[in-house]
């Protein structure tokens, strides 16, 4: 069992920063990839940017591309996301998920990811 507690949110005018946190308790936490998601119209939650187990491969959708970047502290069980320029339309529930495995891969479907956190408010004001 993995529990996976999210910080950080918030209320942020548009262009500002946001940095998000996921703290692991139980496994390993070296031993799972890590992802955000957040809500999307009309379809499952939506995968924004994730890291491999060692942090060393990272990757994001093409509307956080260059804005967000994904970290993660194996020592302090903790990963982060660091949100740039932010836009009204990044207004949603942030979620980290955790997905076993220590490979290069990171899966982009939300049913890859066993673990969830609660989630955390960010809203982007015009």
């Amino acid at each position: 069992q993995v529990q996976l507690v999210e910080s950080g949110g918030g209320l942020m005018q548009a262009g500002g920063s946001l940095r998000l946190s996921c703290a692991a308790f139980g496994r390993t936490f070296r031993n799972y990839a890590m992802a955000w998601f957040r809500p999307a119209p009309g379809k499952d939650r939506e995968f924004v940017a994730g890291i491999n187990w060692s942090g060393g491969s990272t990757y994001y959708t093409d509307s956080v591309e260059g804005r967000f970047t994904n970290s993660r502290d194996n020592a302090k069980n903790k990963a982060f996301l660091q949100m740039n320029s932010l836009k009204p339309e990044d207004t949603a529930v942030y979620y980290c998920a955790a997905d076993f495995g220590r490979s290069l891969k990171i899966a982009t479907l939300s049913r890859a990811y066993k673990y969830w956190g609660q989630g955390t408010q960010v809203t982007v004001s015009s």
